[in-house]
């Protein structure tokens, strides 16, 4: 890491430990919601671990989604170039500011806060997003993911904090028992891989899972295709709707027929005998072009 006025935190204790994380929410009338699937991280080392494995540089501008009371974020500022957090709760979003404001007074000026439904976000202040990087709320983590990478292509590299069986399922290639819907979407736009767990006790409330860390690095070319994503992801949802049929059977209403389905699979080189976890995205986009021809 370059030296720069940012790399270093103001003080020593500028990140929050546990009895900050728990003095700051008491302060707030704050409780963790399920609802919401909050978990705050009241680990130090831990946000800090984060920051170094999704590889934030000083000239980064970041997005995190769900920042909660701030761990995570005061850990971005103090080595990336500008942080963009997404907050929909209102208590937390209102407080925020002044969390970033007492313990990185010198980074304030590089923080923005947008306080919205982040599936509902379509632009954000500032220059464009480099990395997204957060402790995404378990109930909401896959499209949440996927809503961001496809609304800001600019995100080159993603690092995101998730319930460990998803990121089992992000990172999961074409064969593995947990392949599915999230693994093809994912690789849609991006190189993915698990990059290390993350025990219980560094959350409060303790979560009832363990969590994992899912690298995302935007692929260099996009998947070769004539076909629309929105068309590319028709196919996956079909094929993994009925994950024990064979894909001349499960793709039957998505091509209008079980002949149709047949014809759509041989033209692109796949078996109709396949099924859905053997595929690649690749393959998926091949069907997809030809589903116009299939049942001519």
């Amino acid at each position: 890491m370059s030296s720069t006025e940012h790399d270093a935190p103001d003080t020593p204790d500028a990140l929050l430990g546990p009895a900050d994380i728990r003095d700051l929410a008491a302060t707030l009338g704050v409780r963790p919601t399920k609802q919401r699937g909050q978990n705050f991280v009241i680990d130090a080392n831990t946000v800090r671990r984060i920051v170094r494995t999704a590889e934030v540089r000083p000239d980064d501008v970041v997005v995190e989604v769900g920042p909660g009371l701030g761990s995570l974020t005061l850990a971005l500022l103090e080595t990336a170039a500008h942080v963009t957090a997404v907050e929909i709760d209102d208590t937390l979003a209102a407080a925020l500011p002044a969390t970033v404001e007492a313990r990185l007074p010198r980074r304030k000026d590089a923080f923005d806060l947008v306080h919205s439904d982040a599936m509902l976000v379509r632009d954000l202040p500032g220059p464009p997003p480099t990395a997204l990087v957060a402790n995404l709320p378990y109930n909401v983590a896959v499209p949440v993911l996927l809503h961001m990478l496809d609304t800001f292509p600019s995100i080159e590299r993603t690092l995101v904090m998730v319930q460990s069986e998803v990121a089992d399922r992000l990172a999961a290639a074409p064969g593995s028992k947990v392949y599915g819907v999230p693994s093809v979407k994912a690789n849609w736009y991006a190189d993915v891989k698990r990059a290390g767990a993350i025990g219980r006790n560094v959350f409060w409330p303790a979560p009832n899972v363990d969590s994992g860390l899912v690298s995302l690095v935007r692929r260099a070319e996009p998947v070769r295709t004539s076909a629309s994503k929105r068309e590319v992801f028709a196919v996956v949802d079909a094929a993994f709707a009925q994950r024990r049929k064979t894909l001349r059977a499960a793709l039957a209403g998505w091509a209008g027929s079980a002949a149709a389905a047949e014809a759509a699979l041989v033209a692109a080189g796949v078996s109709p005998q396949a099924r859905g976890e053997s595929l690649t995205v690749e393959e998926f986009a091949r069907i997809a072009e030809h589903k116009e021809g299939a049942g001519k």
